[in-house]
Order: structure tokens, then sequence, then C-alpha cells
């Protein structure tokens, strides 16, 4: 019967190495530590002061934001009436419904689309496999230009449909090629040994492969719901009905003072709601999803997209 002995802790410069520091590895200064600290709070307050500023705007009276002489930093009086006026109907709650619809339709098929092809390309021995990825890696460098993939949409009959905003982007060539580097780093013995078992091609994939690709497949899902959700320029140039527009456009219209959404013109004319408190909740809204979701899928990201990108 053998005895397990520790070690002794070793004692460096600055304090005792603890268990998840090298023996060899020296341990950071006090100034070293001071610097860094300093550096991620000035980052952090970089990124959260416009955000604070943004919220707090959107949260104002008409009175304070004319006090504060525009964007208003300490908050005063806060009142919910820009939401309860955007949330009540019109133009603004439309293209929230029609955003949602998009990015969650326009994902499901983006994320279908890719996994079925990266899978294919990851798998060397398939019909046509370096044929196909040598095209793909091509649109990744030359591409038709605006003019002739508009013309191509309208012949399709595309314009003025929901499918303009999610077809012309569906597929990221990017995206693809890590997905098909994670495959490829699945080890052949484990898919080997299915076959033998009797598994076929999509018994495979589904069974296997993407339970162990969570982790990229929750980043790419990311990648491409922030892409919808965040698109504006194919609403721009393939939509006339304003009824269709998403949520972005319609911010951009309140932003640039093209156009007061339906129900809001009236409260602003008679001094109820402050134009710029409209539009910085229009902002929170567009903002909101992603900095809910995002959280959740933030430890995939070292996994999914290291390891995706360094295999294959």
């Amino acid at each position: 019967m053998s005895a397990v002995i520790d070690k002794p802790p070793v004692r460096g410069r600055s304090g005792w190495a603890g268990p998840e520091r090298p023996v060899w590895e020296e341990p950071p200064s006090t100034a070293g530590l001071a610097g860094k600290g300093i550096v991620i709070g000035g980052a952090c307050l970089a990124v959260l002061f416009p955000l604070w500023i943004v919220i707090v705007t959107s949260l104002s009276t008409k009175q304070t934001i004319t006090e504060a002489g525009g964007l208003v930093v300490v908050p005063k009086d806060l009142t919910f009436i820009a939401y309860e006026e955007l949330l009540s109907g019109g133009q603004v709650t439309r293209a929230a419904i029609v955003s949602i619809g998009v990015t969650v339709v326009g994902t499901l098929f983006s994320m279908t689309v890719s996994v079925l092809a990266a899978y294919g390309l990851s798998r060397s021995g398939s019909v046509g496999h370096r044929w196909m990825l040598m095209t793909l890696l091509a649109t990744m460098f030359f591409g038709a230009g605006l003019i002739p993939t508009y013309l191509l949409v309208q012949s399709l009959g595309l314009t003025d449909t929901y499918l303009a905003l999610i077809l012309p982007s569906a597929v990221s060539v990017f995206n693809i090629l890590v997905l098909r580097g994670f495959f490829m780093g699945i080890s052949p013995e484990l898919i080997d040994s299915a076959r033998i078992d009797g598994a076929g091609d999509w018994r495979i994939l589904w069974q296997i492969v993407i339970p162990l690709s969570r982790a990229v497949i929750a980043v790419i899902t990311l990648f491409y719901a922030v892409g919808y959700w965040s698109a504006w320029f194919n609403a721009s140039i393939y939509l006339t009905d304003q009824d269709m527009m998403p949520l972005q456009n319609v911010m951009i219209q309140l932003v640039q003072k093209q156009e007061a959404p339906v129900g809001l013109g009236q409260a602003i004319k008679t001094g109820e709601l402050s134009s710029l408190a409209v539009q910085m909740a229009v902002m929170v809204m567009a903002l909101l999803p992603v900095a809910v979701v995002s959280p959740f899928v933030q430890r995939h990201f070292k996994k999914g997209m290291l390891t995706g990108a360094v295999k294959g």
C-alpha cells in the first residue's frame, strides 16, 4: 500500500505558486497586476459608459433631456414612456416581429446548410470534395457585385419578400470552413467504428458529429443570429414596403429623423415624448437580444473558434 506524499508549494518572489501556475513561471509583480487592472478597467469603462448614456437617455423625460442639452449622463425622473409608446403597437412593434422571424428562420436555414456542407467537405472521400471546396474558397475572394446580385434576386421574384432578407446572405464560407475544421478534428476511429456497427452518414452526423461539436455550433449559430438581427442593407435595396422593414431599418430612419413611427409622431409633437429618447429606446431594443444571448455562448468561444481554426 503506497502513501501519497503532497509536494510542498513553491515560494515565488511575490507569493506562493498556485495550482494553475507552473513552478517555473515567475509570479507577476504588484505593478504588473495594477497595470493590468487599470487597462481592463479602462476598456470596460469605454464599452459600458456609452451604453449607460443610451439607456439613461431612453428612460429620461423630455424636460431632463432638455436640461442636459441632449444625452443624459446622470439619471433623473426616470420613465418608461418611450418603451411604452414603442411597444404599444405600430411600426416599431411590427419591425421587431419581422426581425425576430427573419433571425429565427434565417439562422435555422443557414445552420442547416452550413453543417451539411461542412460535414460533406470534411469527408475526403466524398464525391466532388476538392472541386466544391475550391469553388467555395473562390467566392471568398471574388464576387459578382451589387448590381448582378440585385438583378439575380429580382429575376427570381424575391424582391418585396422576406426571402430577400435571408437567401442572399444565407451562407458564410468562413463559417463553413470553421465547422469543417472542427469536424475533421473528430477521431476517425470513432466514425469508422460507427460505420462498422452499420451507421450511415446521417446517423453519424446527428448522433456523433453534432453532439461532439456543440461548442463550435453554438458559436457559429451566434454569428448567424447576430448577422441576421443586425442586417439592414438587404432590406434597404430589396424591400419597398415600409410595413416589411426590420427593426434595424426603422432605427436608421429614427436616428436620421427621416420619419417618425406611426403613433409616435403626435406624442413627439405634443411634447409628451422626446425624439431623442425614442431613438435611444430603439437602440436599446436592438442591442438587448445580443446582450442577453452572448453571455450564454461566451464560454464556447475559445474552444469552438480556436479548435475549428487550428485543426484541418
